[in-house]
């Protein structure tokens, strides 16, 4: 599900120049409160880290599209944020899930937050369309699911895109082949019954719960 125009430009500018100045103040811990990845930087617990950030869990359109997957009860599993590097970002095929799912039965959804045009050059996410019907999951059904797929489709959009899509659906993200890093990022949702990716109960700061609403406070499940 493809939403245009979410992020106006000066949202994006606001949110970019935000994330560019957590990468360089956590240095070498940037992301610690979930998992580093190489070739990109990565943030996480990203609920803490900015009012700029707000729009990503609470926006009624891509909530609406998060509910259109699940058709469940939902809560935020995590905020993070992922660039792409230059010449790195190539990620093996996978699922958001431990095991495979009968269709249907459906525990989590992802939205990608575009900062940048994901373009077929930049590292944009590759999706196998349909596969989370397949009641199957990459490691378990390709010889090496780091190669490429021959039904793979490639994400794009211009930025202030949000894309939402199953992520029970085989996915992983391209190199960028450009000289700029490729920016977004991932509000990522589950089933209220499911644990979060981010224990948010643990994480959360009391400055920012003294500033969520109620409804914000459920959404986050704190």
């Amino acid at each position: 599900m493809v939403l245009k125009n979410i992020l106006k430009a000066t949202d994006i500018k606001l949110i970019v120049s935000l994330l560019d100045s957590l990468v360089v103040e956590e240095g070498i811990e940037a992301a610690s409160e979930l998992r580093r990845e190489a070739g990109t930087d990565r943030l996480a617990n990203l609920v803490n880290k900015g009012e700029e950030l707000r729009v990503c869990y609470t926006h009624p359109r891509v909530l609406a599209a998060i509910y259109h997957v699940l058709r469940s009860d939902i809560h935020l599993s995590s905020l993070n944020s992922r660039f792409a590097l230059p010449g790195e970002g190539h990620q093996a095929l996978h699922v958001d899930w431990h095991e495979p799912v009968q269709p249907g039965d459906y525990h989590v959804c992802n939205s990608i937050w575009l900062l940048d045009d994901f373009t077929k050059d930049n590292g944009a996410t590759r999706v196998v369309p349909a596969s989370h019907k397949s009641y199957s999951i990459p490691k378990e059904s390709m010889p090496d699911p780091a190669k490429t797929h021959s039904e793979q489709k490639l994400l794009l959009g211009e930025a202030g895109t949000v894309v939402v899509f199953n992520s029970h659906v085989w996915h992983g993200g391209t190199i960028n082949t450009t000289n700029r890093p490729r920016r977004a990022i991932h509000s990522y949702w589950s089933r209220r019954d499911d644990p979060q990716q981010t224990d948010q109960n643990k994480w959360i700061t009391d400055d920012t719960l003294a500033r969520l609403t109620p409804v914000e406070r459920y959404l986050i499940d704190v």
